[in-house]
């Protein structure tokens, strides 16, 4: 059987065909090139005591403790205390759980295109702003009658309106210094839409994630998607910068959005006991040694290595997996479609026949 085919959980997690699911709504979060070695064990000793890569010593040191679970457990305390022990998260190398891109590029957009549309076109080998011909998922759901307008994503880089293809998609794709237009009236928009231009970023095509999140969070309560994906970017920009403490105080945040999403998703009725939460990365980082942390690529040794935290109501608690054949990064694609009922098919269509899948 062709593995890049086949759900992600129904392979790893014996849980039970689509008519039997209770997801009805599915919230999948990127965080942009998080290393698994951080995810898993936490600071790293030797960066976050070297200077080159430190100017706040006192404050990463808040994230040090010799017991790696310890670590990571500062670093992303929601991750670990919550999702562990209510979810599964794959990944760890060092046990036996390894999670790889099939794309051979190990870079951004080549990496979400293989998250979101389910299988690897070598067309995408670039980050250059060029429209996805590939279909995401996202834009397949939305195809569909029940999920008309419940579809939405929020994305701090601004590639993002490319590689979902905002045109072609027909449901709101709001990336990178991008105002939101999508909520007429409502005050808080309103308010980032005022601080977009006034607060200045340092990247050209990346704000801050605290937009990100504040749109996503606001247009969730406000709007109520059925599917809404929220991708985060400052981890990626502060380690290309090798600002390791930055990139850690970012995860941290980042845990923090996570965890503030999840806990108002407990008190809704609307999505309590019915959302699953898949959380994932578009590569993986080099290692610490010759500065390689830095940079990912396939010049990189193990930036292939990428790692996927899932918890909701069809998803067995196992915590963190441990000693299992590996996973790939094309199989998120088709879990999310089959834990909302909808058929599709992660192969790449031939030729003229990409808009097939409509039918």
């Amino acid at each position: 059987m062709n593995l890049k085919i086949i759900p992600l959980l129904f392979i790893l997690n014996q849980i039970l065909w689509a008519n039997n699911l209770k997801t009805k709504n599915i919230i999948l979060i990127t965080l942009d090139g998080v290393r698994w070695e951080d995810l898993f064990t936490g600071a790293d000793e030797e960066l976050y005591q070297n200077k080159d890569y430190v100017k706040d010593m006192e404050g990463a040191k808040g994230y040090w403790d010799d017991n790696p679970n310890i670590r990571r457990e500062k670093l992303m305390p929601f991750m670990w205390e919550t999702i562990a022990n209510q979810g599964q998260i794959y990944g760890n190398v060092e046990k036996g759980s390894v999670m790889e891109l099939k794309n051979l590029y190990w870079f951004s957009y080549p990496g979400y295109s293989e998250i979101l549309v389910g299988y690897v076109d070598s067309t995408r080998n670039s980050n250059a702003s060029e429209n996805n011909p590939n279909i995401t998922v996202l834009e397949y759901i939305h195809s569909q009658p029940w999920f008309k307008n419940k579809v939405a994503a929020f994305c701090s880089w601004a590639v993002f309106d490319y590689i979902i293809n905002e045109e072609r998609s027909g449901f709101p794709v709001n990336s990178g210094l991008e105002q939101f237009h999508g909520l007429k009236g409502n005050k808080k928009n309103e308010l980032m839409n005022e601080l977009m231009y006034q607060i200045p970023v340092p990247w050209g095509s990346v704000r801050f994630d605290a937009y990100t999140y504040h749109y996503a969070f606001n247009y969730l309560k406000t709007k109520r998607p059925r599917v809404l994906y929220i991708a985060f970017d400052e981890t990626d920009e502060y380690a290309h910068n090798g600002q390791y403490d930055q990139y850690l105080y970012s995860m941290n945040r980042l845990d923090t959005y996570i965890k503030s999403i999840w806990e108002w998703i407990q008190k809704s009725y609307y999505y309590k006991d019915r959302t699953t939460l898949i959380i994932t990365t578009d590569h993986g980082r080099g290692d610490k040694v010759l500065d390689e942390w830095r940079s990912h690529g396939d010049s990189v040794t193990g930036a292939e290595k990428v790692w996927l935290a899932i918890m909701g109501p069809d998803t067995p608690v196992l915590g963190e997996i441990e000693n299992r054949d590996p996973i790939y990064s094309t199989q998120i694609a088709k879990t999310i479609a089959t834990l909302l009922n909808v058929h599709y098919e992660n192969e790449r269509p031939v030729g003229n026949a990409i808009r097939s899948v409509f039918k």
